[in-house]
């Protein structure tokens, strides 16, 4: 018959069929495929369709069919077929399958076009350990000394550089934190940190802090910076401007954990 719009692709779609082997006086047989109900299936006796349900020609639950009489081997046939069970898998059509249809972590790196799932990968993260901080010049940029890894994904951070070089491309999202000490009470104290790229200022920030009475001030910063996967390092860089001129320092997780800090990750290719 014709169809108004696309002929339905179950058209071609047949049922499982199994044939039972007719044990006599036996009316219990076991089905192939476990089944709600009696209603799950079509049982042909003999060339006929027999009426499912309790008190009439057949039950069935899970894998178990039920006569309400045994039949006679040699004399009698018996088949039945699945209903929701169709032999032909009917491809859908193209763009008909949405996100909504997929389930959730039901795709695998096999199946993308690169073979490979997304990660955020290479990605580091540093801070500042030992007892004491890092003592610093008064008003001078210096290499912050992040030296404990939290974790290190690729090996892409060096502890006695301090530098994150990762040797996968992309943009990466790279942050760091800065607490600073300064020696003793005065009115306006200036804390810098900056993100270096190949030694060059991808960005900074600044914020000034009274140190009468407290003497720390902890500032942060972050940026997206482009990596060429080979070359490309980043280092994190601080300077303390106190009015004091005298015993400035980067807390270290000693005083406060994790309080001077330095990270990255990959965020897209």
């Amino acid at each position: 018959m014709g169809y108004l719009g696309n002929q339905p692709a179950e058209s071609f779609a047949s049922f499982e069929k199994q044939v039972f082997t007719i044990v006599n006086s036996q009316t219990a047989y076991t089905l192939n495929h476990a089944v709600t109900n009696e209603n799950d299936i079509r049982l042909v006796i003999n060339s006929v369709v027999q009426e499912p349900g309790s008190g009439k020609a057949y039950t069935a639950s899970g894998t178990t069919l039920t006569l309400s009489a045994a039949l006679t081997n040699g004399t009698d046939t018996m088949y039945c077929v699945f209903l929701g069970r169709a032999l032909q898998t009917v491809n859908p059509p193209n763009a008909s399958v949405g996100t909504a249809q997929i389930a959730n972590l039901a795709v695998t790196s096999g199946k993308l076009a690169s073979g490979v799932l997304p990660t955020n990968t290479p990605a580091f993260e540093a801070y500042l350990g030992g007892s004491g901080g890092q003592s610093v010049s008064d008003n001078t940029v210096t290499l912050v000394q992040a030296n404990t890894e939290v974790y290190d994904t690729d090996s892409a951070y060096d502890t006695s550089t301090y530098r994150f070089n990762p040797q996968t491309a992309g943009k990466y999202l790279v942050y760091g934190s800065i607490l600073a000490e300064v020696g003793s009470s005065s009115n306006m104290n200036e804390n810098y940190i900056y993100i270096k790229k190949n030694g060059s200022n991808v960005t900074e920030y600044e914020d000034n802090f009274e140190s009468n009475p407290v003497r720390l001030n902890v500032i942060n910063v972050n940026a997206i910076v482009d990596m060429n996967g080979s070359s490309d390092y980043l280092e994190l860089y601080g300077r303390i401007n106190s009015v004091s001129g005298s015993g400035q320092l980067f807390e270290s997780d000693s005083q406060y954990k994790r309080a001077t800090a330095f990270g990255a990750y990959k965020i897209i290719t």
